[in-house]
């Protein structure tokens, strides 16, 4: 190997290292800017959101940039007040169905329950207690010692669980000052960000080399385009599972059975609890209250409704961000394997991230950059 083959080599590895560098000093500083700056990103965010709300209203109807930015605000803040209000509305309205019905359930699941101490728990004990007498002392003592130990470990964890949430409210409650501060700030950023959208756009442009700009417009554009696929791919599966949900529900007869439905296809949404947030409670129930048609009705559709999602999630989630459906499905995976439910979302907006950098030509210029055929990223 000669000298300047052993200069190339080396000045590969030193731009390695450099990109390397640069890569976490990046990933770095945007964990301080979110640590510290969160409110003003939020702001940015939803600035983002409402600009072409903003520009219509400058644009079309002549109003001035500053009125039209309040004008949206007041519009977007009264949208989320006007779902917030439906949904405690349609909260009221369920409470007081429970409340009217609850009581002959009550009765109807206490029946049950006397039924089911008298006829199988009773018997069940007899037999225990037969079975324990035909054993001798140490082993009785060893059984008595494996349910006392069971007992203390339910008890312990119950008293933990129930301290964690006793010791959680305070904390959410002092959390309450620092969630309207930031509020505050948010929409105090937001105004000042939208009202000089444009300008601060041109500043940024100023001060950014050209190369780094056009990279950054394809990729902003890219994620842009991903990301409302990947919103247009969720409402799709949460619009899915609300049809089959509501079907269902018709089927067997269920009352208030398009709040249910709808109520469904929200939770949906939520990784860790999903429609099992609104089923699982629900076939249990039916089931010691004796209401086996339900039970067996409901269970179907649950199932109905979790396989349809599984199957549908990679399918649909490929044709609206442009991704492979077998990589699709194993970023799910591994999202899955490494977050738990939470990575079902993580997983398939990392690819799109991946995807949309390597669409951009951001890997190529990065490893041009290493081997030396560009002399800028």
């Amino acid at each position: 190997m000669d000298q300047d083959q052993v200069w190339l080599i080396l000045a590969r590895v030193i731009r390695s290292l450099l990109v390397g560098i640069i890569l976490i000093s990046a990933i770095y500083a945007t964990f301080l800017l979110w640590t510290y700056l969160y409110p003003f990103i939020i702001a940015l965010c939803i600035a983002y959101l409402i600009n072409p709300l903003v520009t219509v209203l400058e644009k079309r109807l002549h109003t001035p940039r500053s009125l039209a930015v309040f004008i949206a605000i007041l519009l977007l803040l009264g949208a989320i007040i006007g779902i917030i209000t439906l949904l405690v509305v349609e909260l009221i309205d369920g409470f007081t169905y429970l409340g009217m019905q609850l009581p002959d359930h009550f009765k109807t699941l206490i029946s049950y329950l006397e039924n089911l101490l008298t006829y199988q728990i009773v018997p069940l004990y007899e037999r225990l207690t037969s079975f324990m007498n035909t054993l001798d002392a140490s082993q009785q003592q060893e059984i008595i010692t494996q349910i006392q130990n069971v007992g203390a470990n339910i008890a312990q964890s119950g008293a933990e669980l129930l301290g964690e949430i006793l010791n959680a409210i305070p904390s959410y409650l002092k959390k309450l000052p620092n969630f309207a501060t930031v509020l505050i700030f948010s929409l105090l950023g937001t105004f000042f960000i939208s009202k000089d959208w444009y300008k601060l756009g041109r500043r940024i442009k100023q001060f950014t080399p050209s190369k780094v700009a056009e990279s950054g417009v394809n990729v902003f554009d890219g994620l842009q385009k991903a990301l409302l696929g990947f919103v247009k791919a969720q409402f799709t599966l949460i619009s899915i599972t609300a049809f089959i949900v509501l079907l269902g529900l018709l089927i067997l007869r269920v009352e208030y059975a398009v709040t249910i439905a709808i109520l469904t296809g929200a939770v949906d949404l939520l990784p860790y609890l999903g429609t099992g947030f609104v089923f699982v409670p629900w076939i249990v129930y039916m089931f010691f209250t004796g209401n086996y048609f339900l039970t067996i009705g409901l269970s179907i559709l649950y199932t109905i409704v979790i396989i349809q999602r599984q199957m549908m999630e990679p399918k649909v989630l490929s044709s609206n961000i442009g991704l492979d459906p077998l990589a699709t499905l194993m970023a799910l995976f591994v999202g899955f394997q490494l977050f738990g439910f939470l990575g079902l979302i993580i997983g398939p907006v990392s690819l799109v991230i991946i995807n949309t950098l390597h669409q951009s030509g951001v890997f190529k210029e990065i490893w041009g950059y290493i081997i030396g055929k560009t002399s800028s990223l």
